[in-house]
């Protein structure tokens, strides 16, 4: 990574904090609340704030190492990754001609600038090449990382150990309710419930394969989930695109969160295992 990547990742829009505090200030926050728009990540005692952007790209790099079978170690060297590259924002630029979430570069091979720009495209291409390494799942975060990416600085993929690790335990469904976001709520009418299932099965194709949605009485929505840890991943990432989705409220295992809320998932009456209800 040269000068010109590393002014690139200075102008981003973020407030960079580093340590498990805070890696985005929000574009949408009113005066009034600067927490509007912002997604918190909170295991043991750590705790990463992250712009809505930076945790829709996060929950993708998540739930496609799900899709491909790969261990949660891999969606933390991904995520520390995307971290030191581009902050988990899809870059337009950086150095030479180094694009995206992760910094590819289209004279390296990973694709034409198109691809490299569709943050599922370059997510599966990371992916590859890290599935080629030997051994990635015991290697060390900074070590599988720079085996991928032959960064000119190896070691700063190691800063951002400590919060990808908790970011992806939470984002694949082993932390428990431990993501969650504060957004506004729709300002729009919801859509017929029947639109809703159809437009949620193909947010999640892409990222977690084919997922069940169905309508159920009252017009909730349905969605089968094969595992604990599926769904609170397939919770959690509801909950990183409900702005986009005009998700008001998801709920699972006994926990809901809802849009305007500031303290994330709180216990309700339902739903049970086996299936994540949305409103």
């Amino acid at each position: 990574m040269g000068l010109a990547k590393r002014i690139a990742a200075v102008v981003v829009p973020l407030g960079l904090v580093v340590g498990g505090v805070a890696y985005g200030v929000s574009r949408h926050h009113s005066s009034e609340d600067k927490t509007l728009g912002q997604c918190t990540t909170e295991v043991g005692r750590l705790r990463v704030v992250l712009t809505d952007e930076q945790a829709r790209n996060a929950s993708l790099i998540a739930a496609i190492a799900i899709r491909r079978g790969m261990p949660a170690h891999a969606a933390t060297i991904g995520i520390a990754t995307a971290l030191q590259e581009s902050k988990l924002y899809n870059l337009r630029g950086g150095d030479r001609d180094s694009l995206g979430l992760f910094q590819q570069r289209h004279s390296q091979g990973w694709g034409r600038p198109r691809q490299i720009l569709d943050p599922v495209y370059a997510t599966n291409a990371f992916y590859d090449a890290l599935q080629k390494v030997p051994g990635y799942a015991d290697l060390p975060v900074t070590v599988a990382a720079q085996r991928v990416q032959h960064s000119a600085f190896p070691d700063a993929y190691g800063v951002y150990e400590k919060d990808a690790r908790a970011l992806a335990s939470a984002l694949t469904g082993y932390s428990p309710a431990a993501f969650w976001c504060h957004l506004s709520a729709p300002d729009r009418a919801p859509l017929p419930a029947a639109t809703r299932a159809r437009g949620l099965a193909a947010a999640l194709l892409q990222a977690f394969g084919p997922v069940t949605v169905n309508v159920v009485t009252g017009g909730h929505l349905s969605l089968s989930v094969t595992s604990r840890p599926h769904g609170w991943a397939v919770a959690s990432y509801l909950v990183a695109r409900a702005r986009e989705l005009g998700i008001t409220n998801v709920g699972y295992r006994g926990r809901e969160w809802s849009t305007g809320s500031r303290r994330g998932w709180h216990h309700s009456a339902g739903p049970g295992p086996g299936v994540v209800v949305v409103d």
